[in-house]
C-alpha cells in the first residue's frame, strides 16, 4: 500500500486515535492483517466493502481507557468517509461518477445501497420487514449501523441501506449483505468515465462559498 495516490486521515479524540489509509488499486493479499480494529466481525464487514469495491485499505485504532464499541464503528465510519471525500475532492476532474446504486446477497440475505456524493449528509437505513437481531457476532446492529451514520458525515454523502431479505436471527448474513451492497455501491460511485470529466454527482456543479465577516 505504497502507492502515492493513497488518502490518508488521521482522526484524533480524546478517546480515540483512528488512522485511515484508502486508495483504490490491485487488490492487497495483506488486507486482513491491515483492518486493525478490536472488533472482528467489524473488520469482516469491512473487508467485504474492500473486496466489492474493488479499494485498498489500512485502519489503525488505538482507544483510550474506555474501548466503547459504539465510538471505534462510528469514528472509524467518519473517518473512512473523509478519506473517501478527499478522493473525489482530489480526482473528481478526471470523471468519478459520483454516485451508485448495487444490490448484495448471500444465501438467504439480501440488501440494496444507494449512493450519492452530492455534499448533502444523509442516511436512510430501513429494515423493512427484516427481523434484524440486536446482537451477534460479538457486536450489536446499533453500533453498525452507527458506522454508516458516521460514513455520510464524513463523505457529505446521501446513502439509502435498504434490508429486502433475511432469515430471522441471521444477523451475520444480514449484515454481510448490507456490507456488500454498501461496496459495490461505492464502486460504482469512484467509477471514472471519460465523458464525465470536469463533471459532478448533481447537475448543480460544485458549491462554492463565500463566508465573511463584519
Amino acid at each position: 500500500m505504497t502507492d502515492e495516490h493513497n488518502i490518508t486521515v488521521t482522526r484524533k479524540t480524546k478517546e480515540s486515535t483512528m488512522v485511515i489509509v484508502f486508495g483504490r488499486g490491485e487488490r492487497d493479499v495483506e488486507l486482513k492483517q491491515r483492518l486493525k480494529t478490536p472488533l472482528p466481525f467489524f473488520n469482516h464487514m469491512l473487508e467485504h466493502v474492500v473486496w466489492r469495491g474493488e479499494l485498498t485499505l489500512s485502519i489503525d485504532v488505538q482507544l483510550d481507557v474506555y474501548h466503547l464499541v459504539h465510538v471505534i464503528t462510528e469514528d472509524t465510519g467518519i473517518a473512512f468517509g473523509k478519506a473517501v471525500k478527499e478522493w473525489i475532492d482530489r480526482y473528481g476532474a478526471r470523471g468519478i461518477v459520483g454516485y451508485g446504486s448495487a444490490y448484495g446477497v448471500i444465501d438467504e440475505a439480501l440488501s440494496r445501497a444507494v449512493l450519492s456524493f452530492e455534499s448533502r449528509a444523509y442516511l436512510a437505513f430501513d429494515r423493512n420487514e427484516v427481523k434484524l437481531p440486536e446482537q451477534m457476532e460479538g457486536m450489536q446492529s446499533e453500533d453498525l449501523v452507527a458506522f454508516f451514520e458516521g460514513f455520510v458525515q464524513g463523505a457529505q454523502c446521501t446513502l439509502h441501506l435498504d434490508l429486502l431479505k433475511g432469515r430471522e436471527g441471521h444477523g451475520h448474513h444480514i449484515w454481510e449483505s448490507a456490507f456488500r451492497a454498501f461496496g459495490m455501491a461505492l464502486y460504482e460511485s469512484l467509477f471514472e468515465r471519460a465523458s464525465r470529466k470536469g463533471m459532478t454527482a448533481g447537475v448543480a456543479g460544485a458549491i462554492h462559498y463565500d463566508i465573511t465577516h463584519a
